[in-house]
């Protein structure tokens, strides 16, 4: 190994060290956790977790929350996040309208606003709007731009995330033929906003983004967050990790094919899950669209043996309880006719509501900093 290299290597090391001791404040939330603690969970000595926290109390990212009492000697000094230190902005463009939510580093969202906007209405329309109401979101005190005077200092504005409905290319923020809107075909969106926003951005499909504000969240395990709304998709976590497949296209669940001669989907197949599901809807059949849901739910379970199914999406939030039944249904039938407990796939309804996905989409940006795996 070359100087270069291990110049390199010591960079990315000391980056996940910090990332490391910045999850553990994140999560202890304002009650901190001592240098010990830190230590100890890490793995870390003492003495490098002492260095990292000097730097991140100089960089403003973390702060004195007081003192605890020890087993032995003087009380111990706990730290914690800073969340106003940071932050990131979450974009939902669905395809009738727009959401933008600003988060802080502890995945809190303190400001929002939500638009109509077809994303048929054309790209140069689409990204006025979204630089617009970017630009409405900061108001006239916009967080510091993305400038760092150190490997390991965040920015104060971290970046946009961007999550539309799929497929689409997340490596490189290229959209393919959004469903119904193949316009959209070949867009490099995250270059073109990027451009207009003077600042990073990352581009996912909404419900990639959802999954991952799950898995940072908090939720634990393998699982499948279902988002059912103008359309309807998946997010798959794998053991804690976010799936995007090896084109990042994984989660394309609303067009596998349950019902041969099944009515026409926009994708071109037929008898498509997203098709049964809102063909249902549009009858206000809603029963039967959830256990359409339910049994593309069961087909996920059977093939990954996931530990949850997380409901989400305009859809269900509007009818929460017939879903969470009809989809519970279909899974405790199917584990039934397999002899498997009944109770071991959980189904409940995903968090934050209709901004769900705007949310997820501002961890795009936030948590790398944690050094959670974004797939």
């Amino acid at each position: 190994m070359n100087r270069t290299d291990a110049g390199v290597n010591l960079l990315g090391l000391r980056s996940h060290n910090t990332a490391l001791v910045l999850d553990l404040l994140r999560t202890a939330g304002p009650d901190g956790i001592s240098r010990l603690e830190l230590a100890e969970r890490t793995g870390l000595t003492p003495q490098a977790v002492s260095k990292i926290t000097a730097r991140l109390r100089l960089e403003g990212l973390a702060a004195e929350a007081g003192r605890r009492a020890s087993t032995g000697g003087k009380p111990r000094t706990v730290l914690r996040l800073v969340p106003e230190a940071g932050h990131a902005v979450g974009v939902h463009l669905d395809r009738d309208e727009l959401r933008v939510v600003l988060a802080r580093l502890d995945g809190r969202t303190v400001r929002e606003r939500c638009v109509p906007l077809s994303l048929g209405a054309g790209a140069e329309t689409v990204l006025e709007a979204v630089t617009r109401e970017v630009a409405n979101l900061l108001g006239d005190t916009p967080p510091a731009p993305a400038v760092s005077s150190a490997p390991d200092t965040p920015p104060a504005l971290l970046g946009v995330g961007v999550a539309l409905p799929g497929p689409l290319d997340h490596a490189r923020g290229v959209l393919h033929r959004v469903t119904g809107f193949p316009e959209w075909d070949g867009f490099p969106l995250r270059d073109a906003l990027a451009e207009r926003l003077g600042t990073p951005v990352v581009v996912d499909k909404d419900t990639n983004a959802a999954a991952l504000g799950l898995a940072v969240g908090g939720e634990r395990g393998s699982f499948v967050c279902l988002h059912l709304g103008t359309g309807l998709g998946a997010g798959l976590v794998l053991g804690g990790t976010l799936h995007r497949g090896a084109r990042t296209g994984a989660g394309e669940f609303g067009h596998q094919v349950i019902q041969l001669d099944g009515p026409p989907c926009p994708c071109g197949n037929r008898g498509c899950v997203e098709a049964l599901c809102l063909a249902a809807l549009g009858r206000g059949d809603v029963g039967e669209a959830a256990r359409v849901l339910g049994e593309g739910a069961a087909n996920l379970a059977g093939l990954l043996d996931i530990d949850a199914v997380l409901l989400g999406g305009r859809a269900i939030a509007a009818a929460p309880e017939p879903f969470l039944h009809g989809v519970t249904a279909v899974l405790q039938a199917r584990a039934r006719r397999e002899g498997s407990p009944q109770d071991a796939i959980r189904v409940r309804l995903a968090p934050h509501g209709a901004r769900a996905v705007a949310h997820g989409a501002a961890q795009l940006c936030l948590a790398p900093l944690f050094g959670r795996e974004t797939g």
